[in-house]
């Protein structure tokens, strides 16, 4: 994050020797991005950060994606892959369900129950989004408390665990990028502050709370992402041994509600909603706002191809009836080159609509994605056809008087859609 953080006990300059009460050394680790050229934190262990005993490779499910062929919009019902009471006996990173990818990021979903591995992904950051539930990212710069509606970013080579709290379970739209998370740098001074036409302020980031410094010694299994799926590393004791820190790479929570979203007289388009960006992708969030006051105005989006880029919606918060086929916690794909937006008869029936209460994660990303075989299995094909009222009808089994159900037809949309 653009701003400075310390915890714990931290010697008064750099690369100095800082000893132990008994009079030992300890040792330092810098995390930064971009090798030496950007933003760092220091850290300072017991031990040392780099021993392990010994490593093996983890064998995952099928990881392989194919293309979206025929190119067509898809729809997931994301619940539908953790049914019943199999979230007891999942976690947030073995548990993972991935169903979209390509060279930049990967798309996962979990409903967990269980508390996680120690984890460290060393390929890049992640974004994971708390759709339900609540829970502890324990991490060696301190726990985080991480409740629904919370983006959880998580820089790369952090190690951390997660501990769902309470009976009911933590669910996670995961992000897994292969670089860098950030706010866009239009929000941004030449300094690294939050300027004030920016929908959020460092106020609404939380960071680890009182850091928690763990000496265990014995033998701990950490999981970390590679190059080429999972491996377990052994250590010879507990990675949580960090005594001190300061710096400006952290993990840190945002709440989608604390997101300040922009109105205007006619519609806005995405852009003004983006809230984190990485290379090859941007992260909106479409929040509860007020919709647009010119009485002429159309409060929702005009059709629009997505020329470059592939439109990620993930449906989190609201009633999205009225969207076929559409209701909380399925994720759609708007795939580049193929124009979508208002379904038949949407336009109308939205006129005059004051405000939208619903909450939606989009990611658009400029390089295709493929899908997994857990979407193909899943996937909802009447969905590519629902702008076409004949043909929507006639996939489903339903009337064919041209309007869908008459639930379909009474329902207003006000939703978020891009």
């Amino acid at each position: 994050m653009p701003y400075y953080r310390r915890a714990g006990e931290v010697p008064a300059k750099r690369h100095t020797q800082f000893r132990t009460p008994t009079g030992g050394l300890y040792y330092e680790e810098l995390m930064g991005e971009e090798g030496f050229s950007s933003d760092s934190s220091l850290l300072y262990h017991r031990g040392v950060p780099s021993a392990i005993v010994d490593a093996t490779p983890w064998e995952l499910p099928d990881q392989a994606t194919t293309e979206n062929t025929p190119l067509l919009p898809r729809h997931l019902a994301l619940h539908t892959l953790f049914p019943g009471e199999e979230y007891k006996r999942a976690d947030v990173v073995t548990g993972r369900r991935l169903v979209l990818g390509n060279g930049d990021v990967r798309i996962s979903y979990v409903a967990a129950g269980e508390t996680s591995p120690l984890y460290r992904n060393a390929l890049g950051d992640e974004c994971v989004y708390v759709e339900a539930g609540a829970g502890v990212l324990e991490t060696l710069f301190g726990p985080l408390e991480v409740r629904e509606g919370d983006y959880v970013v998580i820089p790369r080579a952090v190690t951390h665990r997660w501990l769902p709290a309470g009976t009911e379970p933590l669910r996670c739209y995961v992000i897994e990028a292969e670089s860098h998370i950030a706010p866009p740098p239009r929000y941004l001074s030449r300094y690294g502050q939050l300027l004030e036409h920016a929908p959020y302020s460092q106020r609404d980031f939380r960071g680890p709370s009182e850091l928690e410094t763990y000496d265990e010694p014995g033998e701990w299994r950490l999981t970390v992402r590679v190059r080429h799926g999972l491996q377990e590393f052994v250590l010879d004791r507990h990675p949580f041994d960090v005594v001190g820190w300061d710096g400006y790479v952290w993990p840190y929570a945002f709440n989608a509600m604390d997101f300040e979203p922009r109105a205007g007289r006619f519609h806005l388009p995405p852009p003004s909603h983006q809230t984190f960006q990485g290379p090859g992708f941007v992260l909106c969030t479409f929040a509860p706002r007020l919709l647009d006051w010119d009485p002429e105005a159309v409060p929702l989006p005009y059709h629009h191809s997505n020329i470059q880029s592939e439109e990620v919606m993930f449906y989190a918060e609201g009633d999205y009836r009225a969207r076929k086929g559409v209701e909380v916690g399925c994720v759609t794909l708007h795939p580049s080159g193929l124009p979508h937006g208002p379904q038949p008869g949407a336009v109308e029936k939205a006129l005059g609509a004051k405000r939208t209460d619903e909450l939606a994660v989009m990611w658009d990303t400029f390089r295709p994605l493929s899908l997994t075989s857990l979407w193909k299995a899943g996937d909802r094909p009447e969905y590519a056809y629902s702008w076409n009222p004949e043909r929507w009808d006639a996939v489903r089994g339903g009337s064919s008087d041209g309007r869908g159900s008459s639930e379909e037809s009474e329902t207003v949309i006000t939703g978020p859609s891009a």
